[in-house]
């Protein structure tokens, strides 16, 4: 089969040939119908050789949609000829965290050496991908493979993130939405469907700031030196109640605790490696400051009854297999306005 590897550090991905994965017991062979892509991979590929976390070469794509092409030995729950999506935040299964569903805080993936598909085991980029137990499949029940992939990661990441703070976004009440990208967008429309809050993007691309608009936001601020004042003065001076970084580089960070009000909740979703100091006096009186992973089983399920209802969408581009180095490209570059989805075809 084709698959999208990274095989050598520092070199760009390349589509190959590799054999075809055949279902153990208790596996789940799915053909790929779509694979999202995402800047954690982009994240991943600009790493060093020296400490890199994963072995090469590795098949990418850790957000997959396909059809149940065989099963393994003793697999319950799913069928041959199932559209399903995959969860991709593996754990053990069996820790505390796992047998609540949030196997996106496993206790013991690390010790196990248990990775996402795409983070360290082979992703969906690929003709068919092999799936480690049948809980991590979530019916599509009806919806477009394409517009479902993103919602694996850049739906589930953001709603984990808006849930938390949803006591705090009263009617009245500000969110911040920092990056306005393929996350952000898909933060902006949650917040519109589950909150009465404002809701204000902050992006440096003028063409994501008009796709803010064209999603929900009720306000969208170019994110400069000049955008922590702004967003005060669209506040009357108190700051927002919630704030989302989708970037986390040090200006988008600084920003974040800028605007944050008394007793906010700041969530620093992005990977750009920053942080925000806490302590009495550097931030208002009581702000949260987290730092979340994903999301869980459940909220995936909750995120794709969002979809269902036409509560959330997602704004993709297709590309081809043989297509998506040109994909990661265009992401690098950030011009890509949503999701790049690959489409093995």
């Amino acid at each position: 089969m084709k698959a999208l590897q990274y095989r050598t550090v520092g070199a760009p991905p390349e589509v190959v040939t590799v054999p075809d994965p055949e279902p153990g017991p208790g596996q789940v062979l799915l053909k790929v119908t779509a694979a999202g892509v995402c800047h954690s991979d982009i994240g991943v590929m600009s790493r060093p050789a020296e400490g890199f976390p994963f072995p090469l070469p590795l098949t990418l794509g850790h957000e997959g949609v396909g059809t149940v092409a065989a099963l393994g030995a003793g697999v319950r729950g799913v069928a041959e000829g199932d559209q399903v999506a995959v969860y991709g935040p593996w754990g053990c299964g069996t820790c505390p965290k796992c047998a609540e569903g949030k196997e996106n805080y496993c206790l013991r993936a690390a010790e196990l050496g248990i990775f996402p598909p795409g983070l360290g085991r082979p992703g969906a980029m690929a003709e068919y991908l092999l799936v480690d137990d049948a809980r991590h499949l979530v019916p599509l029940d009806g919806l477009d493979p394409v517009a479902a992939v993103p919602l694996t990661d850049a739906g589930l990441t953001p709603y984990h993130a808006v849930k938390r703070s949803l006591p705090k976004l009263v009617p009245g009440s500000t969110a911040v939405v920092i990056g306005a990208g393929g996350l952000g967008h898909v933060a902006i429309q949650l917040l519109r469907a589950l909150t009465p809050a404002r809701v204000v993007a902050l992006d440096v691309s003028a063409d994501k700031l008009r796709l803010a608009r064209a999603v929900g936001a009720h306000e969208a601020v170019v994110s400069d030196a000049k955008a922590a004042e702004a967003v005060r003065e669209l506040t009357g001076g108190r700051g927002a109640e919630a704030v989302f970084d989708f970037v986390g580089a040090a200006p988008t960070v600084r920003t974040a605790g800028a605007v944050a009000a008394v007793e906010a909740d700041v969530t620093l979703v992005g990977i750009g490696g920053a942080g925000l100091p806490v302590g009495f006096g550097l931030l208002p009186y009581e702000v949260s400051v987290n730092a979340p992973y994903w999301g869980t089983r459940s909220e995936l399920i909750e995120v794709l009854e969002l979809a269902r209802a036409g509560a959330v969408s997602v704004h993709t581009e297709t590309y081809s297999l043989d297509e998506a180095p040109l994909a990661y490209e265009r992401l690098h570059a950030g011009q890509v306005n949503g999701r790049a989805v690959i489409v093995p075809g």
